[in-house]
């Protein structure tokens, strides 16, 4: 199983540095106000790329902090359920 999930990585690796390989034209992105900024396809995608990912993780952020913080509670409260449990039972254990 491992050699076959490195044999799909490397295959993945080959299409996408063929990808790099074939589209590497120079390519102008205009902005406003003039600003131009040029530069290979391959980089620009990939700048964009990683951008969306950026945004992607940090719009993400805030619900995975929430869910960790309510997670942290809900852990406490059983936590102390099963003390109060096990002193309950402790009362009611005949010696």
């Amino acid at each position: 199983m491992r050699y076959l999930l490195w044999l799909l990585r490397g295959i993945l690796f080959l299409l996408l540095l063929g990808f790099a390989v074939k589209n590497d034209q120079p390519v102008v992105l205009r902005y406003f106000f003039g600003y131009e900024w040029g530069a290979s396809l391959v980089v620009i995608l990939l700048c964009f790329f990683a951008a969306g990912v950026a945004i992607g993780v940090l719009s993400m952020l805030a619900s995975m902090l929430y869910q960790r913080r309510e997670l942290a509670a809900l852990r406490r409260d059983a936590h102390l359920k099963n003390k109060l449990a096990e002193i309950d039972d402790a009362r009611h254990t005949p010696i």
